[in-house]
């Protein structure tokens, strides 16, 4: 059985979370707080935290950051993580604090589930809601098709 935990201040959005992924094959551990969750991720052996961006004190990016570090000093243990962002412009902050993936609320619970299977199975996620919608003219489809 998968351990994931599930960051936020926000009870709704635990709760939120915990009943999109939570099953016969997933267990959900709640934290409300950045040091919580870095202690419970490291003492209770989670398989994958997912983590709210925007928490008062310690966020995602620095919750992130740490998990990282303690895998390098102390506890050999990757812990994947999946960051939920507010803006399209946090997908950078994502990718460089080491993210394995990212999705953009409000969140669509299927794409969370597949975000939660993909990192529990060592892949990657990156949620395509953040990439702005290609908008081309007729004319310019029927000129690119006729010179294509």
């Amino acid at each position: 059985m998968a351990r994931v935990l599930v960051v936020s201040d926000l009870a709704s959005l635990r709760r939120s979370v915990r009943s999109t992924i939570e099953g016969p094959d997933v267990e959900v551990i709640e934290a409300a707080t950045g040091r919580e969750a870095v202690a419970v991720a490291i003492d209770d052996e989670v398989d994958l935290a997912v983590v709210d961006l925007q928490i008062a004190s310690m966020g995602g990016i620095a919750i992130t950051h740490e998990l990282r570090n303690e895998e390098t000093a102390n506890t050999g243990c990757h812990i994947p993580v999946l960051l939920l962002l507010d803006r399209r412009p946090d997908v950078f902050l994502a990718r460089r604090a080491g993210a394995e993936g990212f999705c953009i609320k409000p969140l669509e619970p299927a794409r969370l589930r597949r975000a939660v299977r993909a990192l529990l199975g060592g892949g990657t996620f990156e949620d395509d809601a953040w990439r702005p919608v290609t908008v081309r003219s007729r004319g310019a489809a029927a000129g690119l098709a006729a010179n294509g």
